[in-house]
């Protein structure tokens, strides 16, 4: 009976200090008792909209590049000057967390990134119109002619590649990257 009191005593401990990762732990270590709790409930998958936003409210700028990994999404930032730069994670729960800072960056380089007229933000809008699904990847493409680079999974499970004019947000290119072999490449 002291020993029940006892573990549940620490279990309380633990669940109010650790959250989550203490609700797996303790069901771990007493495995006779059955532990339920809403950490799926705390953890909500993000979307590429809610983790720019979220990158953005950390960091101020232009978002350059945006990907998930997992449930963790990948957001780099250019600061609007041109000069800083913000390699930053949002997790699932839309936390945000800076992995690195530059400062001294040459503006010149990130020129058109900045002076664009659709932000990624607005190119993922216009690549889901086109293409109903959730957005995986946005990146700033400046190898010829500039664009944005978006990925869409599809709701039939294929990814779609659209290419965005970043001056009049049209979807210029698109194409299936899908599952299946014959999306449409000629291979040239």
């Amino acid at each position: 009976m002291k020993r029940t009191r006892y573990v549940s005593a620490a279990t309380a401990v633990v669940l109010m200090a650790g959250g989550p990762v203490a609700v797996a732990t303790a069901a771990a270590a007493d495995p006779a008792r059955t532990v339920t709790a809403a950490p799926a409930a705390l953890r909500v998958d993000v979307t590429a909209e809610s983790a720019s936003a979220a990158a953005l409210k950390h960091y101020p700028g232009v978002i350059e590049s945006l990907d998930k990994d997992g449930t963790v999404w990948h957001v780099d930032v250019i600061s609007k000057d041109g000069k800083g730069h913000a390699e930053l994670q949002v997790s699932a729960s839309g936390s945000v967390t800076e992995q690195n800072r530059d400062t001294n960056g040459n503006a010149a380089e990130n020129k058109a990134l900045v002076s664009a007229k659709v932000t990624a933000q607005q190119a993922m809008k216009a690549a889901l119109a086109a293409h109903p699904g959730q957005v995986t990847t946005v990146e700033w493409d400046d190898d010829g002619t500039a664009s944005w680079h978006v990925e869409i999974k599809g709701k039939d499970g294929k990814t779609w590649d659209a290419q965005v004019n970043p001056a009049t947000g049209k979807v210029t290119q698109s194409d299936s990257g899908g599952d299946s072999d014959d999306d449409g490449d000629d291979n040239n």
